[in-house]
């Protein structure tokens, strides 16, 4: 024994010296570790990391410094350990919370089930899961309002609701509105009831991540009316999902008024809607109205029904590019009625694509059809790419239009007033209107590297992932991993380079590979004046304002704290005091950046859409938002 202690000794000193560990008195936004801390904290470790590889002279920020994992230096040795044997997933609910990490509870595994079967008036409720709602009941009425509403992580789960109920009433009033991440699930909604009605109005309005999935819903109902008003408006990103919508129903009228509209990247998707269904009558008002790159896809749309009656109003009106699929349209149906009204008016080209419509149609009324088959009209049908095998003798177009002009003025609505702008816009004394800055992801921290650098990251081990944070297959958060690996494997753009990061260290390397040792990150220093009109004060212009290279870093969704960083050749960067307008007193410090090269930019790009021309005719200026930054040179 006596001849090991001074061996640990020895490896203790060296340890201390070699990272030039710093004690008394310092402060956190020096940089150094205080006398009470704990070396070996993953925080620590990043002070030290940064002493080692960043020149001196370059200042460590607190902001920087702070996204540093909050893990103790036990938790830390215990969890890589963990990681490195690839038995994380056995302790995944301590991870997530020690480590602060985005992990919400499966729905599959969430433990507040609920059943009720009485008349219920929920005015506020949150984050409940109902198995066996409103079965077999008789009449009476439930109604849901302000349900999860303005919630940061909003999971909900419906199963069984009103499942053979008979005239039975239900209503849902600001569901998920406002929200942050919303995981919706109703399965087996209203199967086989009779009469009655449900109503959704303002469902997930202004959510972002909406993610909704409706299965089996109003399957073998009869006379059952269904009304969704507002349906996911201005919407951003997420996934909305219809599956055996009114299969066998009889006699069940669907509506939905202002479904999408304003959304920004929503995908839908309506698998076997009206299957089989008897004498329905559905109808689409305002349907992904004012969207922007809208993905719908309808798949198996009212097959081998009956008398049905579809309609379609505005869809896609005034939409901006978007792929659209029908396929397999009222085939093998009876006596249908399908109605396109102002079918995909899109101010920029999208892709639509109609397969096996009405194939094998029968019957029809003959005030409507041209020939023997489906009763089929589209009115003033926008720039359709394809129809292929459909039942030509059957289908009415009124006017068909293969371009549509675009204007950059008319599309300036998809994209948010001041997040695009020129550089003649920073200087002293302008008047300008500042985006929304703010940071919408959860909250998160990094890992420490001795944790993520065992952890898998790539799509041939996705299901390992999931595993790890205990993410159920097909589940949001299966979801949201996947989109993130996905995006981070994408080939990197002509003259891009770049790497997703999950550790602060990991940063640090790629930032000092690409500009040096002698680096400075940056970031705008608040959210005071976001949304709101700005004066731009004194401006100082990066490396003197000359053309330079920068990395920046934007958030990725993800269970922790990961970074998409990328090499920026060829910008200006330039911070500025930002001056309340009236009282003309400094009320932010802003960084912003101006991309000079734009010639490998998409046409459709967004600050294209916003200021007109179009790739390398002008340079594009933005704000760093909250928690994004940018690495630079040091001035």
């Amino acid at each position: 024994m006596n001849n090991i202690e001074p061996t640990l000794f020895l490896c203790f000193f060296f340890i201390f010296s070699s990272y030039h560990v710093h004690f008394a008195g310092a402060k956190e936004t020096a940089g150094n570790i205080t006398a009470s801390e704990n070396p070996f904290t993953p925080k620590a470790s990043l002070i030290r990391y940064w002493n080692n590889h960043i020149n001196g002279d370059s200042p460590k920020p607190s902001f920087f410094l702070s996204k540093a994992s909050p893990l103790n230096a036990v938790d830390s040795t215990r969890f890589a350990s963990l990681a490195s044997t690839h038995a994380l997933h056995t302790r995944h609910s301590d991870f997530c919370s020690a480590a602060k990490l985005f992990c919400f509870p499966e729905l599959a595994n969430a433990h507040s089930i609920d059943k009720h079967g009485d008349d219920v008036s929920f005015a506020a409720y949150s984050g409940k899961n109902f198995t066996n709602y409103g079965s077999d009941r008789l009449s009476g009425a439930d109604s849901f309002k302000n349900y999860s509403g303005g919630d940061n992580i909003a999971v909900d789960s419906f199963r069984r609701y009103s499942r053979n109920s008979a005239g039975h009433d239900d209503g849902f009033t600001n569901y998920a509105g406002e929200v942050n991440v919303a995981d919706q699930s109703f399965t087996t909604y209203a199967t086989g009831t009779t009469g009655g009605s449900g109503e959704f109005t303002n469902y997930n309005t202004n959510a972002n991540e909406p993610n909704g999935r409706f299965t089996s819903y109003s399957d073998k109902a009869n006379g059952r009316s269904q009304t969704f008003t507002t349906y996911s408006d201005n919407g951003n990103t997420g996934d909305q999902t219809f599956t055996s919508y009114s299969k066998n129903g009889n006699g069940a009228p669907n509506e939905f008024s202002g479904y999408g509209t304003g959304s920004n990247v929503v995908n839908t998707g309506f698998t076997k809607y009206g299957e089989t269904a008897n004498g329905a009558n559905d109808s689409f008002t305002s349907y992904g109205e004012n969207g922007n790159v809208p993905v719908n896809d309808f798949k198996g749309y009212g097959d081998g029904g009956n008398g049905a009656v579809y309609g379609f109003k505005n869809y896609r009106d005034q939409s901006n590019i978007g792929v659209d699929s029908f396929s397999s349209y009222a085939r093998n149906s009876n006596n249908e009625k399908v109605n396109f009204v102002n079918y995909g008016k899109s101010f920029n080209l999208g892709s639509d694509n109609f397969t096996g419509y009405g194939q094998g149609n029968v019957g029809g009324n003959a005030t409507y059809r041209l020939g023997p088959a489906l009763n089929v009209s589209f009115k003033t049908y926008g720039q359709g790419q394809s129809f292929k095998v459909y039942t030509k003798d059957g289908v009415v177009f009124a006017h068909y239009s293969n371009n549509v002009s675009s204007s950059g003025k008319t599309v300036n609505k998809w994209v948010e007033e001041g997040k695009f702008f020129r550089e003649s816009m920073l200087k002293e004394g302008t008047l300008m209107q500042m985006p929304d800055i703010k940071d919408k992801m959860p909250k998160r921290t990094f890992l420490p590297r001795s944790v993520v650098s065992n952890l898998p990251f790539s799509s041939s081990e996705i299901g390992e992932i999931w595993r790890v944070f205990g993410a159920g297959e097909n589940s949001s958060m299966a979801g949201i991993i996947s989109s993130a690996v996905s995006e981070c494997e994408r080939p990197a753009s002509k003259g891009e380079t770049k790497r997703c990061v999950g550790s602060a260290e990991d940063m640090i390397d790629f930032a000092t590979s690409v500009l040096g040792r002698g680096v400075v990150v940056r970031t705008t220093e608040n959210v005071v004046g976001s949304k709101k009109k700005i004066v731009i004060g004194k401006v100082n212009g990066i490396n003197g304002g000359n053309v330079t290279r920068a990395v920046s870093c934007h958030q990725s969704l993800y269970p922790y704290l990961l970074y998409y960083c990328h090499s920026v050749p060829r910008v200006r960067v330039y911070e500025a005091d930002l001056l309340d307008p009236k009282s003309l007193e400094k009320i932010n410090h802003g960084v912003a950046i101006c991309h000079i090269d734009t010639s490998a930019w998409s046409p459709s790009h967004g600050a294209f859409l916003a200021l007109g021309s179009g790739p390398g005719r002008i340079e594009v200026c933005h704000w760093i938002f909250e928690n994004d930054m940018t690495w630079n040179i040091v001035d």
